[in-house]
């Protein structure tokens, strides 16, 4: 999802979007921004949309985002506002696409946007290379060449659609803030963008650990200790790699933080995978496909990466969730050994 302003130094701005709508919650997140774009005068009223085409029932997706206002395949029953509709333009993006993906989203975009624009990510997954572990932020800023910022938070995308009270956090963001912001999206900005950007990735491999408790047949006594050993693990995991900035425990009582985690743990598509794994012995591949509607799961692709800078580092054995994790997902090893990460888990990190 690609979002377009043109600001001037007061930060009134002609706002005309694009997203990528390739998700729910690029679609809850389009009710926002069109609403807000309607309301404020900062705002040109129109919303353009880029969007991912796809088909059907026989009919383009751009025709009945702009025919019936609804994203019918990612968020049914969610109607856009009106003013939300398929063009080009941008000068604020913001993206909303699985992480995998975000390197050809840029290759794709990256000669038809200003070299001032101004980039907003809520994508929650990091990118690992054989130079080292990279945030979605800084794959964005180098390919395109613009300032990055984020939000993270407790935004599961029916809820945000549904306009349930919720908050998110952005990092070192506060000029997009009142693009953002409804009486029921409360937003709050703090200055640790690489903090607030890896707790929304690691958060995914806790939920999927917690599916597998799910599917296990353990309680919510379990999935706390899920709970409080990941976050563990997260802070642990940021104090090595965000060097460039501190790392305050503060962050992680944010919406980015723990309440992130918390209802990721229990309401997220990676704990509903991780459930179903548990129990029937399929593939994620093979459950993304019966279960998310073919869209992609965050929480084992982002366990490979980290699992990856771990080795590297040779740091493997101080992340216990994480690692096992990994390696139920893609090594072979029993789920059923996941309570043993727990049970031998480090009680200081």
């Amino acid at each position: 999802m690609f979002i377009r302003t043109l600001s001037s130094r007061s930060w009134r701005v002609s706002i005309c979007s694009r997203f990528w709508f390739f998700s729910s919650r690029g679609s809850a997140i389009a009710k926002i921004v069109g609403a807000n774009a309607a309301k404020y005068d900062m705002f040109d009223t129109t919303v353009n949309m880029w969007v991912f085409e796809e088909t059907i029932n026989g009919r383009k997706l751009t025709e009945i985002i702009n025919t019936d206002h609804e994203n019918v395949k990612y968020l049914p029953g969610h109607k856009l506002p009106a003013n939300v509709v398929i063009g080009e333009g941008a000068d604020i993006l913001i993206f909303v696409v699985p992480h995998q993906f975000i390197a050809r989203v840029c290759d794709t975009i990256k000669d038809h946007i200003k070299k001032d624009a101004v980039g907003l990510s809520l994508i929650k997954g990091v990118d690992a290379s054989p130079d080292g572990l990279k945030l979605i932020s800084e794959v964005i800023r180098a390919k395109l060449g613009i300032t990055m910022t984020v939000l993270m938070g407790a935004n599961i995308a029916n809820e945000v659609a549904d306009e349930k009270f919720c908050e998110t956090t952005i990092g070192t963001g506060a000029h997009v803030k009142e693009l953002m912001q409804t009486t029921n999206f409360r937003v709050t900005v703090v200055e640790e963008s690489d903090v607030v950007e890896i707790c929304g990735a690691l958060k995914n491999i806790v939920a999927v650990g917690a599916g597998f408790c799910d599917g296990l047949g353990f309680g919510d006594n379990t999935k706390a200790a899920v709970i409080r050993l990941g976050l563990m693990e997260m802070i642990a995991f940021a104090k090595v790699f965000c060097t460039n900035c501190p790392v305050s425990p503060a962050t992680f009582l944010e919406s980015c933080g723990i309440a992130d985690l918390i209802t990721t743990c229990y309401g997220g598509r990676n704990r509903k995978i991780g459930e179903a794994f548990a129990k029937t012995g399929k593939t994620i591949e093979q459950l993304e496909n019966e279960l998310l509607n073919g869209q992609k799961l965050q929480g084992p692709a982002t366990a490979a990466e980290v699992n990856q800078v771990l080795t590297q580092k040779n740091m493997v054995q101080k992340f216990p969730l994480f690692t096992a994790v990994y390696e139920i997902c893609f090594n072979g090893r029993p789920v059923t050994e996941f309570i043993n990460c727990l049970q031998n888990h480090p009680e200081h990190m």
